[in-house]
């Protein structure tokens, strides 16, 4: 017969592995999406549905055809991008990621002509799970050290650009 001490430790070991699974998820997103562009695997890690939030609401990402277009400029802008994963915390239906990714402006990237400058930006990705693929994503990213990097803003940020 099972006890109450029994299910809730059964439970607790069911979210754990779940949170584990949505970690090892998001790790292979990471190698086989973010770093090898292999976009027509995309469904396994996203609902149809999908959204990447950002502050301005214009600038959200849906779906799996607007994460392909997302992905495919960024990789024109960086053709040698690269993403790490520094750490990861998983609890319950969220994964938090925490990564860097370094790569040079070779390309067009949100109108700035290509400057050949070498960039490292940090973030902090927030996932929400369902049925075990990605449906959102909050991302906190350094999007202005980003720029300042590329030299399209300055450190006192005057150089005639508003991001």
């Amino acid at each position: 017969m099972n006890t109450q001490k029994g299910i809730a430790s059964d439970i607790i070991k069911e979210r754990n592995n779940d949170a584990e699974r949505n970690k090892d998820l998001v790790r292979r997103a990471v190698k086989e999406i973010w770093n090898d562009g292999n976009y027509n695997d995309l469904e396994e890690f996203i609902t149809r549905d999908f959204t990447i939030h950002a502050a301005d609401p214009n600038g959200e990402i849906r779906g799996i055809e607007g994460v392909k277009q997302f992905y495919t400029e960024l990789r024109q802008a960086f053709p040698d991008i690269h993403f790490t994963i520094d750490s990861q915390i998983a609890e319950s239906d969220k994964v938090v990621t925490q990564w860097t990714a370094r790569g040079t402006h070779k390309g067009v990237f949100r109108g700035i002509q290509p400057t050949g400058r070498k960039f490292t930006m940090s973030s902090i990705d927030i996932d929400r799970f369902v049925d075990g693929k990605v449906v959102e994503c909050w991302p906190s990213m350094d999007e202005l050290g980003l720029l300042r990097q590329l030299g399209v803003v300055s450190a006192n940020g005057e150089n005639g650009k508003t991001f």
